[in-house]
């Protein structure tokens, strides 16, 4: 190996090693942390939870951008928030600030001037201020209802200066505040599939309804008398290769594909065609109810070996919204 080789070699080692301890270090912090949340997070969640108005985050600097990140999890799990920048604050934009309002101040050392006005203003007009701070006998910590305790033993930085283990720990406090509140909530993941209707996870959070074809005209259904020609018409009508049967009071009582037509055919001969649609359907086909996520019917599909599946209302058992299939789930990327 040559000499320049051993210097790589050596040098990827040390990223590694590096690397490790940094990722030890925090998670040692973020241990720490939850051994040490109690009764101040518990009234913290709490008080949000029963907010009549936003939770308004404010933070400067690695702070803010911790801030900025907490305030995104609140909205997108269900709690109303948006981040307020503090210098901006004190440049008129304190007046979004309600006395309905909660105000997360994050600041580590619980000193910076801008977060302490905002928060004395907010306090000032009757809003309740929660603290994620390292410092409990801070200015910041001093003026709030509750604190949350963000203090580390050690920075992952090697010199102990740089935010790293303070600002995970920060981070997750913001991250546990919207889990206990999703929890007192009981949002959903269909709660979260309406607020991410978009990207990735918003196609994989999808529900059936969404991407159905909707009883009706777009989806022909026989009654148990149909006649073997009436079966082959609505089988054939939308190309979707199955037709629902449905009885007098629009239950689903039977599905006929065009698998079902064939074996009809190979088992009686010409004598099919006298065939009544009772005679030659599937009795209890799959159903999905329509409030389920798009991903759990192609799970169904799937584990079936089937390539639609009928969706039907989850308030009204057994009467039919429409049908999914496997074509349009994938055209719809959801997997």
């Amino acid at each position: 190996m040559s000499e320049k080789s051993a210097i790589n070699v050596e040098l990827r080692e040390n990223f590694v090693r590096s690397g490790r301890k940094a990722l030890e270090e925090e998670a040692q912090a973020l241990r720490d942390t939850a051994l040490k949340l109690g009764d101040p997070f518990a009234k913290a969640a709490e008080l949000m939870l029963a907010a009549k108005g936003k939770i308004v985050v404010t933070g400067l600097g690695k702070s803010g951008h911790v801030s900025r990140k907490i305030a995104a999890t609140l909205a997108s799990t269900g709690t109303p928030s948006f981040y307020l920048h503090p210098a901006e604050a004190l440049h008129g934009d304190l007046g979004v600030i309600q006395r309905q309002d909660v105000l997360l101040s994050v600041a580590f050392g619980g000193e910076t001037d801008e977060v302490i006005s905002v928060a004395r203003h907010a306090k000032r007009i009757g809003v309740a201020v929660v603290a994620i701070t390292g410092s409990l006998q801070s200015s910041l910590a001093k003026l709030a209802d509750f604190v949350l305790d963000g203090s580390v033993s050690k920075e992952a930085c090697p010199h102990n200066l740089a935010p790293t283990a303070s600002t995970t720990v920060a981070l997750a406090l913001g991250d546990a505040l919207a889990v206990a509140l999703m929890d007192a909530r009981g949002f959903s993941a269909a709660d979260f599939a309406r607020l991410h209707p978009s990207g990735a996870l918003g196609r994989k959070l999808s529900m059936v309804r969404d991407l159905m074809k909707p009883a009706g005209a777009a989806l022909p259904a026989v009654s148990p008398e149909a006649s073997f020609h009436e079966v082959l018409e609505a089988v054939t009508r939308k190309n979707y290769g199955i037709v629902p049967v449905e009885d007098k009071s629009g239950q689903l009582i039977g599905a006929i594909s065009d698998g079902d037509i064939r074996r009809a055919l190979l088992a009686q001969g010409a004598g099919a065609i006298h065939l009544l649609a009772s005679q030659m359907m599937t009795r209890s086909p799959r159903t999905i109810g329509g409030d389920s996520l798009a991903i759990d019917a192609f799970k169904r599909m799937e584990e079936a070996q089937i390539t639609s599946i009928f969706v039907i209302d989850d308030a009204r058992p057994g009467v039919l919204l429409g049908l999914v299939r496997m074509h349009d789930l994938l055209a719809a990327k959801i997997v």
